[in-house]
């Protein structure tokens, strides 16, 4: 064959700027993305994500018809990813297979089977870096093994130099046009990825979820948000967190673009932004080292952990109806917006597993139906952080009394009032905790505790001393 063909596979990189398997392609290029969900494990992507799934791939298609090319949708559900591309390398004839990296223990598994196939078969099959600002095989401890911990982990990060982005496509690469807006429209519309019940529309009213949407979001970090960052991104009342995320999570903007460019107006890699980057990165290098870790503990012996499975207080816990309000407004704004503030999935996380002692798989379920950037790596790391049995040097004691936290990180309760409107016309004083308000006060409020809003569903104290009583029991059981 004369001209080299390329078939380009996007997956969690849907963008044309910093996208490193674009860049190492030339002459003319199919570009395609495959719909395997029965390839995930079990993590197929959650309803959340699926709505942000389907406007980010009606984008690409925007994106590549700007520059005279189209998106080629397969709905592999019912075959396979190498099915899939070996019947587009037929049709096309094409001579080349690209793709990004992915770190999940089934990505990993499938891409390598598919890279020996169609190796074997004559094609040339690359794989590039675009996901991370490090490989999880580029970073290792002092015995050349996988680090555990992050702090050590970031610290041998950070005397890296973090890759150059590339944003123009190459000159000499040409898109080809393999279908219609309206065939792509269809064939998207065809997987079925929006929900049927309408919460789906109402969640995406908060999100803007193009490429376009991600460089808005990180003006907005560069014109102010970064220099702040450190003093404000755990205050859920305000907009000082990048929400970046869920671009990040479908690649709808690269972390080596966000790097450089608050790299560039000096933000600090030991206390901003950044630092955040080097924990998205850490996640991907525990998952990518310790591939059970989906499903199991980092630290084995938390997998005997004595749970007290309650499916009430599952419920209420996920309705957002546990009688703390810092957690009921956390998990009612995930409801709402399918994005949750990192400073309250942390209290939120430690409300149903320590003063409830439900299994952390129960949270990490919920979250990856719920949350628009429901990242498997991200979310186990914070999930086992939270109970306790993952990279923590020191965990178990870790009980966050959401009172307190609510107090400090919601000052004047702005949060609650928003998404908790029952408490509205609280008291600061009692906003966080309305049970300490007087009958004249909750009825002066329009508050019924129990009915118009509930009691704690463990009441703090017991809650904590039940949690350290389980842990430290459970540590002398298995020394």
């Amino acid at each position: 064959m004369d001209a080299e063909k390329t078939i380009l596979w996007f997956r969690q990189d849907l963008r044309l700027e910093d996208n490193a398997a674009i860049a190492h392609t030339k002459g003319s290029c199919i570009a395609i993305y495959i719909w395997a969900p029965q390839e995930e494990d079990g993590w197929a992507y959650g309803e959340a994500s699926r709505c942000w799934l389907h406007a980010a791939l009606l984008d690409l298609d925007e994106q590549l018809r700007a520059r005279g090319g189209s998106l080629l949708v397969i709905d592999a559900s019912s075959s396979s990813s190498l099915v899939a591309l070996e019947r587009c390398v037929s049709e096309f004839q094409a001579t080349r297979v690209v793709w990004n990296r992915r770190y999940e223990p089934s990505a990993v598994r499938r891409d390598t089977q598919i890279k020996q196939s169609l190796s074997k078969q004559g094609l040339v099959v690359e794989s590039y870096s675009s996901r991370l600002l490090h490989e999880p095989t580029d970073i290792a401890n002092q015995s050349g093994k996988p680090f555990q911990v992050f702090t050590p982990f970031w610290k041998a990060c950070v005397q890296k130099e973090v890759e150059g982005i590339t944003t123009e496509v190459p000159d000499q690469m040409e898109w080809e046009i393999t279908n219609s807006t309206s065939e792509v429209k269809s064939r998207i519309e065809s997987l079925k990825l929006l929900p049927t019940l309408p919460w789906g529309a109402e969640m995406m009213e908060h999100w803007e979820p193009t490429r376009q949407g991600a460089l808005k979001r990180l003006k907005k970090m560069i014109e102010g948000g970064a220099k702040q960052y450190g003093d404000l991104r755990d205050r859920p009342d305000m907009d000082q967190t990048s929400q970046l995320s869920p671009y990040l999570h479908f690649g709808q903007i690269g972390p080596r673009e966000v790097y450089h460019h608050l790299a560039s107006l000096g933000d600090s890699v030991h206390s901003g932004y950044l630092r955040q980057l080097y924990w998205r990165d850490f996640a991907h290098h525990l998952l990518f080292h310790f591939p059970e870790t989906a499903t199991q503990p980092l630290k084995p012996k938390y997998a005997l952990f004595p749970w007290q499975e309650d499916e009430g207080m599952k419920q209420k816990w996920r309705e957002g109806k546990t009688g703390y309000p810092i957690v009921d407004a956390g998990l009612r704004q995930l409801w709402q917006t399918g994005w949750m503030h990192n400073r309250v999935r942390m209290i939120v996380g430690s409300v149903l597993v320590k003063h409830g002692l439900q299994d952390w798989m129960v949270g990490a379920r919920w979250f990856w139906d719920t949350l628009v950037d429901a990242d498997l790596a991200n979310n186990t790391l914070g999930w086992q952080w939270v109970a306790g049995c993952g990279a923590d040097a020191s965990p178990y004691f870790r009980v966050f009394n959401p009172i307190i936290q609510g107090k400090k990180f919601d000052p004047n309760g702005d949060y609650v009032r928003h998404y908790v409107p029952e408490l509205a016309e609280l008291p600061t004083e009692y906003i966080h905790c309305p049970w300490d308000a007087s009958e004249i006060e909750l009825l002066a409020a329009g508050v019924k505790l129990g009915e118009t809003y509930p009691e704690p569903m463990v009441e703090h104290s017991k809650g904590r001393e039940r949690a350290l009583e389980a842990y430290q029991k459970f540590k002398e059981n298995n020394a």
